[in-house]
Protein backbone atom coordinates (compact mmCIF):
# COMPACT_ATOMS: atom_id res chain seq x y z
CA UNK A 1 0.00 0.00 0.00
CA UNK A 2 2.80 2.43 1.01
CA UNK A 3 4.52 1.89 -2.59
CA UNK A 4 1.21 2.54 -4.27
CA UNK A 5 0.64 5.74 -2.87
CA UNK A 6 4.15 6.63 -3.43
CA UNK A 7 3.70 5.62 -6.63
CA UNK A 8 0.50 7.59 -7.30
CA UNK A 9 2.15 11.11 -5.51
CA UNK A 10 5.21 10.31 -7.64
CA UNK A 11 3.16 10.89 -11.34
CA UNK A 12 0.65 13.73 -9.93
CA UNK A 13 3.72 15.76 -9.24
CA UNK A 14 4.90 14.96 -12.65
CA UNK A 15 1.53 15.80 -14.52
CA UNK A 16 0.89 18.50 -12.34
CA UNK A 17 3.90 21.10 -14.59
CA UNK A 18 2.86 18.85 -17.85
CA UNK A 19 -0.97 20.20 -16.94
CA UNK A 20 0.09 23.69 -15.88
CA UNK A 21 2.30 23.99 -19.03
CA UNK A 22 -0.29 22.81 -21.90
CA UNK A 23 -3.10 25.44 -20.27
CA UNK A 24 -1.02 28.36 -20.85
CA UNK A 25 0.53 26.72 -24.24
CA UNK A 26 -3.89 26.41 -25.08
CA UNK A 27 -4.21 30.05 -23.94
CA UNK A 28 -1.88 31.49 -25.72
CA UNK A 29 -3.73 30.05 -29.16
CA UNK A 30 -5.67 32.96 -31.43
CA UNK A 31 -8.82 31.50 -32.36
CA UNK A 32 -9.57 34.82 -34.44
CA UNK A 33 -9.63 32.88 -37.54
CA UNK A 34 -11.90 30.53 -36.20
CA UNK A 35 -14.10 33.16 -35.11
CA UNK A 36 -13.87 35.14 -38.53
CA UNK A 37 -12.17 38.14 -37.90
CA UNK A 38 -9.48 38.10 -40.15
CA UNK A 39 -11.60 38.09 -42.79
CA UNK A 40 -13.28 41.22 -44.71
CA UNK A 41 -16.29 40.84 -47.19
CA UNK A 42 -16.08 42.07 -50.25
CA UNK A 43 -17.49 45.51 -51.15
CA UNK A 44 -20.78 45.48 -53.01
CA UNK A 45 -20.89 47.31 -55.94
CA UNK A 46 -22.07 51.08 -56.25
CA UNK A 47 -25.58 50.69 -56.50
CA UNK A 48 -26.34 53.84 -58.77
CA UNK A 49 -24.91 52.70 -62.21
CA UNK A 50 -27.18 54.67 -63.70
CA UNK A 51 -25.91 57.97 -62.61
CA UNK A 52 -23.22 59.41 -65.07
CA UNK A 53 -22.72 60.80 -68.70
CA UNK A 54 -23.01 57.93 -71.44
CA UNK A 55 -22.44 58.25 -75.42
CA UNK A 56 -23.45 55.69 -78.15
CA UNK A 57 -25.06 54.45 -81.37
CA UNK A 58 -28.40 52.66 -82.21
CA UNK A 59 -29.54 51.12 -85.31
CA UNK A 60 -33.37 49.89 -85.77
CA UNK A 61 -36.24 50.15 -88.87
CA UNK A 62 -38.18 53.38 -89.25
CA UNK A 63 -41.42 53.68 -91.18
CA UNK A 64 -42.54 57.03 -91.89
CA UNK A 65 -46.02 58.17 -93.35
CA UNK A 66 -46.17 60.66 -95.73
CA UNK A 67 -49.45 63.01 -96.26
CA UNK A 68 -49.56 65.83 -98.81
CA UNK A 69 -52.58 67.66 -98.32
CA UNK A 70 -53.08 70.60 -100.72
CA UNK A 71 -49.62 70.83 -102.13
CA UNK A 72 -50.83 70.54 -105.81
CA UNK A 73 -53.45 73.62 -104.90
CA UNK A 74 -51.54 76.85 -104.91
CA UNK A 75 -49.80 76.03 -108.24
CA UNK A 76 -53.30 75.82 -110.22
CA UNK A 77 -54.30 78.66 -108.75
CA UNK A 78 -51.78 80.67 -109.74
CA UNK A 79 -51.92 79.75 -113.02
CA UNK A 80 -55.22 80.16 -113.37
CA UNK A 81 -55.89 83.06 -110.94
CA UNK A 82 -58.07 85.65 -112.50
CA UNK A 83 -59.55 83.73 -115.03
CA UNK A 84 -63.61 82.00 -115.10
CA UNK A 85 -61.42 78.61 -115.48
CA UNK A 86 -61.11 78.65 -111.96
CA UNK A 87 -64.22 80.45 -110.54
CA UNK A 88 -66.37 77.82 -113.21
CA UNK A 89 -64.41 74.68 -112.35
CA UNK A 90 -62.71 75.36 -108.81
CA UNK A 91 -59.82 74.05 -110.76
CA UNK A 92 -57.80 74.21 -107.54
CA UNK A 93 -59.33 71.69 -106.14
CA UNK A 94 -59.22 69.21 -108.27
CA UNK A 95 -56.24 67.53 -107.79
CA UNK A 96 -55.19 65.22 -105.06
CA UNK A 97 -52.34 63.80 -103.87
CA UNK A 98 -52.72 60.39 -101.70
CA UNK A 99 -50.93 59.60 -98.32
CA UNK A 100 -48.55 56.72 -98.72
CA UNK A 101 -46.15 55.13 -95.89
CA UNK A 102 -42.41 54.11 -96.92
CA UNK A 103 -40.32 51.83 -94.46
CA UNK A 104 -36.46 51.57 -94.01
CA UNK A 105 -33.51 50.85 -92.27
CA UNK A 106 -32.17 54.06 -89.75
CA UNK A 107 -28.99 54.39 -87.36
CA UNK A 108 -27.12 57.17 -85.47
CA UNK A 109 -25.75 58.25 -82.19
CA UNK A 110 -26.68 59.11 -78.66
CA UNK A 111 -25.24 61.06 -75.97
CA UNK A 112 -26.99 62.07 -72.92
CA UNK A 113 -26.23 62.46 -69.28
CA UNK A 114 -28.65 60.29 -65.87
CA UNK A 115 -28.93 61.31 -62.87
CA UNK A 116 -29.80 58.55 -60.57
CA UNK A 117 -32.05 59.06 -56.76
CA UNK A 118 -32.51 55.56 -55.51
CA UNK A 119 -34.49 53.63 -58.06
CA UNK A 120 -35.36 56.49 -60.04
CA UNK A 121 -33.08 57.95 -62.96
CA UNK A 122 -34.12 60.86 -64.85
CA UNK A 123 -31.92 62.36 -67.09
CA UNK A 124 -31.38 64.36 -71.02
CA UNK A 125 -30.69 62.80 -74.30
CA UNK A 126 -29.61 64.25 -77.57
CA UNK A 127 -30.00 61.72 -80.04
CA UNK A 128 -29.15 62.10 -84.30
CA UNK A 129 -31.03 59.29 -86.86
CA UNK A 130 -29.69 59.40 -90.49
CA UNK A 131 -32.65 57.33 -93.03
CA UNK A 132 -33.49 59.07 -96.25
CA UNK A 133 -36.80 57.74 -96.51
CA UNK A 134 -38.96 59.60 -99.63
CA UNK A 135 -42.73 59.15 -100.21
CA UNK A 136 -44.19 60.33 -103.69
CA UNK A 137 -47.77 60.96 -104.92
CA UNK A 138 -48.95 61.63 -108.46
CA UNK A 139 -52.49 62.52 -109.98
CA UNK A 140 -54.42 63.81 -112.58
CA UNK A 141 -57.69 64.79 -114.05
CA UNK A 142 -59.61 66.49 -116.73
CA UNK A 143 -62.97 68.47 -116.41
CA UNK A 144 -65.12 70.53 -118.69
CA UNK A 145 -68.61 72.35 -118.17
CA UNK A 146 -70.28 75.13 -120.01
CA UNK A 147 -70.64 77.76 -117.95
CA UNK A 148 -74.23 79.83 -117.90
CA UNK A 149 -73.06 82.42 -120.49
CA UNK A 150 -72.19 79.81 -122.84
CA UNK A 151 -68.29 79.12 -122.62
CA UNK A 152 -67.49 75.73 -122.74
CA UNK A 153 -64.30 76.04 -119.68
CA UNK A 154 -62.03 73.49 -119.35
CA UNK A 155 -59.16 72.15 -117.57
CA UNK A 156 -56.05 69.36 -118.11
CA UNK A 157 -54.43 69.19 -114.51
CA UNK A 158 -51.40 66.66 -113.05
CA UNK A 159 -48.91 66.61 -110.32
CA UNK A 160 -46.58 64.92 -109.04
CA UNK A 161 -45.09 65.41 -105.23
CA UNK A 162 -41.96 63.71 -103.18
CA UNK A 163 -41.07 64.20 -99.54
CA UNK A 164 -37.69 62.79 -98.82
CA UNK A 165 -36.53 62.84 -94.59
CA UNK A 166 -32.80 63.19 -95.00
CA UNK A 167 -32.26 63.40 -90.98
CA UNK A 168 -33.50 64.25 -87.43
CA UNK A 169 -32.16 65.01 -83.83
CA UNK A 170 -34.34 64.89 -81.12
CA UNK A 171 -33.91 66.55 -77.65
CA UNK A 172 -35.64 64.81 -74.48
CA UNK A 173 -35.69 63.98 -71.33
CA UNK A 174 -35.99 60.74 -69.79
CA UNK A 175 -37.50 58.99 -66.85
CA UNK A 176 -36.93 55.10 -65.49
CA UNK A 177 -36.92 52.83 -63.07
CA UNK A 178 -34.28 50.39 -61.73
CA UNK A 179 -35.18 46.88 -61.42
CA UNK A 180 -32.05 44.40 -60.60
CA UNK A 181 -29.79 45.90 -63.31
CA UNK A 182 -32.49 46.92 -65.62
CA UNK A 183 -34.55 50.51 -66.56
CA UNK A 184 -37.28 50.53 -68.23
CA UNK A 185 -37.86 53.95 -69.25
CA UNK A 186 -40.57 56.92 -71.28
CA UNK A 187 -39.01 59.74 -72.82
CA UNK A 188 -40.33 62.88 -74.59
CA UNK A 189 -39.15 66.38 -76.09
CA UNK A 190 -38.59 68.51 -79.33
CA UNK A 191 -37.47 67.00 -82.95
CA UNK A 192 -35.86 68.96 -85.74
CA UNK A 193 -35.70 67.60 -88.89
CA UNK A 194 -34.54 68.16 -92.57
CA UNK A 195 -36.64 67.41 -95.64
CA UNK A 196 -36.35 67.81 -99.13
CA UNK A 197 -39.80 68.78 -100.83
CA UNK A 198 -40.97 69.15 -104.44
CA UNK A 199 -43.89 69.50 -106.59
CA UNK A 200 -44.15 69.13 -110.60
CA UNK A 201 -47.86 70.43 -111.65
CA UNK A 202 -49.02 70.98 -115.32
CA UNK A 203 -51.64 73.19 -115.76
CA UNK A 204 -53.43 73.79 -119.11
CA UNK A 205 -56.89 75.57 -118.86
CA UNK A 206 -58.90 76.60 -121.98
CA UNK A 207 -61.93 77.87 -123.09
CA UNK A 208 -64.35 78.57 -125.85
CA UNK A 209 -67.67 80.83 -126.91
CA UNK A 210 -69.82 77.87 -127.39
CA UNK A 211 -72.93 79.71 -127.66
CA UNK A 212 -71.40 81.66 -130.04
CA UNK A 213 -69.92 78.44 -131.96
CA UNK A 214 -73.60 77.04 -132.10
CA UNK A 215 -75.18 79.72 -133.49
CA UNK A 216 -72.51 80.29 -136.91
CA UNK A 217 -73.06 76.39 -137.34
CA UNK A 218 -77.22 77.49 -137.72
CA UNK A 219 -76.68 80.14 -139.96
CA UNK A 220 -77.36 79.35 -143.53
CA UNK A 221 -74.89 82.26 -144.61
CA UNK A 222 -71.60 81.81 -143.38
CA UNK A 223 -70.79 85.11 -143.76
CA UNK A 224 -72.84 86.16 -141.22
CA UNK A 225 -71.03 84.29 -138.55
CA UNK A 226 -69.20 85.49 -136.17
CA UNK A 227 -65.73 85.09 -134.65
CA UNK A 228 -65.51 82.27 -131.40
CA UNK A 229 -63.59 83.76 -128.67
CA UNK A 230 -60.87 81.25 -127.35
CA UNK A 231 -58.52 80.89 -124.70
CA UNK A 232 -55.54 78.21 -124.24
CA UNK A 233 -55.09 76.70 -127.96
CA UNK A 234 -51.95 76.68 -129.79
CA UNK A 235 -54.50 76.25 -133.20
CA UNK A 236 -58.40 76.97 -132.88
CA UNK A 237 -60.95 75.76 -135.17
CA UNK A 238 -63.77 78.18 -135.92
CA UNK A 239 -65.72 75.34 -138.21
CA UNK A 240 -64.65 72.76 -135.98
CA UNK A 241 -63.48 73.55 -132.01
CA UNK A 242 -63.25 69.49 -130.95
CA UNK A 243 -60.59 69.04 -133.34
CA UNK A 244 -58.68 72.69 -132.44
CA UNK A 245 -55.07 71.91 -130.84
CA UNK A 246 -54.52 72.93 -127.26
CA UNK A 247 -51.88 74.78 -126.16
CA UNK A 248 -49.03 73.01 -124.06
CA UNK A 249 -49.77 73.20 -120.09
CA UNK A 250 -47.65 75.91 -117.97
CA UNK A 251 -45.00 73.49 -115.71
CA UNK A 252 -44.43 74.58 -112.26
CA UNK A 253 -41.50 72.77 -110.40
CA UNK A 254 -40.95 74.16 -106.96
CA UNK A 255 -38.55 72.70 -105.32
CA UNK A 256 -36.64 73.48 -101.68
CA UNK A 257 -35.25 72.02 -98.49
CA UNK A 258 -36.97 72.70 -95.45
CA UNK A 259 -35.93 72.44 -91.77
CA UNK A 260 -38.70 71.58 -89.91
CA UNK A 261 -39.56 71.04 -85.94
CA UNK A 262 -41.96 68.27 -84.28
CA UNK A 263 -42.35 66.38 -80.93
CA UNK A 264 -41.00 63.10 -80.00
CA UNK A 265 -42.12 60.60 -77.73
CA UNK A 266 -41.23 56.83 -76.95
CA UNK A 267 -40.09 54.18 -74.44
CA UNK A 268 -37.60 51.47 -73.88
CA UNK A 269 -35.65 49.22 -71.61
CA UNK A 270 -31.88 49.63 -70.82
CA UNK A 271 -29.52 46.85 -69.28
CA UNK A 272 -26.13 47.29 -67.63
CA UNK A 273 -24.30 44.63 -68.72
CA UNK A 274 -21.33 46.08 -66.91
CA UNK A 275 -21.08 49.90 -64.48
CA UNK A 276 -19.96 51.17 -67.62
CA UNK A 277 -21.69 49.27 -70.68
CA UNK A 278 -25.11 49.64 -71.49
CA UNK A 279 -27.36 48.15 -73.82
CA UNK A 280 -31.13 49.56 -74.75
CA UNK A 281 -34.16 48.88 -76.71
CA UNK A 282 -36.19 51.45 -77.41
CA UNK A 283 -39.58 53.01 -79.31
CA UNK A 284 -39.63 56.29 -80.79
CA UNK A 285 -42.77 58.62 -81.87
CA UNK A 286 -41.78 61.21 -83.94
CA UNK A 287 -44.79 64.56 -85.59
CA UNK A 288 -43.15 67.17 -87.85
CA UNK A 289 -44.99 69.94 -87.77
CA UNK A 290 -46.95 70.78 -91.57
CA UNK A 291 -44.41 72.45 -94.25
CA UNK A 292 -46.11 73.71 -96.66
CA UNK A 293 -48.45 71.58 -97.07
CA UNK A 294 -46.59 68.25 -96.36
CA UNK A 295 -46.94 66.09 -93.61
CA UNK A 296 -44.82 63.67 -92.14
CA UNK A 297 -44.95 61.23 -88.82
CA UNK A 298 -42.13 58.36 -87.78
CA UNK A 299 -42.58 55.51 -86.27
CA UNK A 300 -38.92 54.09 -85.35
CA UNK A 301 -37.84 50.58 -83.23
CA UNK A 302 -34.35 50.34 -82.59
CA UNK A 303 -31.39 48.48 -80.52
CA UNK A 304 -28.45 50.53 -79.32
CA UNK A 305 -25.17 50.40 -77.45
CA UNK A 306 -23.37 52.87 -74.68
CA UNK A 307 -20.34 53.85 -72.73
CA UNK A 308 -20.86 55.22 -69.68
CA UNK A 309 -18.27 57.12 -68.06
Amino acid sequence: MRFASFGFLVCLSVAAPMTAQMTAQAADLDYGVLRGGAFEPAAAPSPDIWDGIYVGGHGGWSSASFGFGDVFRSPVAQALRATAIESTLGASGLLHAQDMRRDGTSFGAFAGVNYQFDETVIGVELDYTHLGLKGRSSDAIGRQKTDDVGYLRGADLSGDATTQIKDYATLRARVGYTVAGFMPFVTGGFAIGRAQIAETVAVRGFEYDQAAYRKNQALTDPSQRVYVNNYGYKTFLQDDPGSSVLAPPDIFRPSKEKIVGGIAAGAGLEYAITPNLLLRAEYQYVLFNDFDGHKLNLNTVRGGAAMKF
